[in-house]
């Protein structure tokens, strides 16, 4: 991996989300916008593995680099790894080097956001649309055309074949 200014502030992050992170609990995810996702904690336990529900329903941040879908190259679509809706169309992925995938632009309609101070500076964080599962966090630092790094967690996506 590659010294620069994105890696060493996700590692400082990660350092961060460590230090503080270890002696909060996290937040719940947002909530789901259909109600056929307004699943209790328990339903959710039982859909998903443990990691998932770490970081889908509890805000959780999965290592970076551990994620298979990193190194994902074929043509599809990434889907929410709680509901299946589909969340980024893999021409919109990138190596961005931070060790999470990352994607320039989410299909319409599929995320939304809120504001994030864990880290005490103001993030932008962004869910799955229709079940509130947490997915990453979105910087200005991506390439063209829009500029923006949706920095996802791998175990929070699935990888759709087209």
């Amino acid at each position: 991996m590659a010294l620069n200014r994105r890696n060493l502030l996700a590692g400082l992050g990660m350092a961060l989300a460590g230090i503080f992170g270890s002696s909060r609990r996290a937040e719940a995810a947002s909530e789901a916008s259909d109600p056929q996702w307004k699943l209790t904690e328990a339903e959710w336990k039982k859909r998903l593995s443990p990691a998932a529900y770490a970081v889908l329903r509890r805000e959780g941040t999965e290592r970076p680099f551990s994620s298979p879908l990193n190194k994902e190259k074929r043509q599809g679509t990434f889907v929410c790894a709680g509901c299946q809706l589909p969340l980024f169309s893999s021409s919109s992925k990138f190596e961005s080097g931070t060790g999470w995938p990352s994607f320039w632009q989410p299909l319409p309609k599929a995320v939304s956001t809120k504001v994030d101070f864990k880290l005490v500076v103001p993030r932008t964080e962004y869910h799955c649309r229709r079940c509130g599962g947490h997915q990453g966090h979105v910087f200005n630092d991506g390439p063209k055309p829009t500029g923006k790094r949706y920095c996802n967690n791998g175990i929070a996506l699935n990888f759709k074949p087209s």
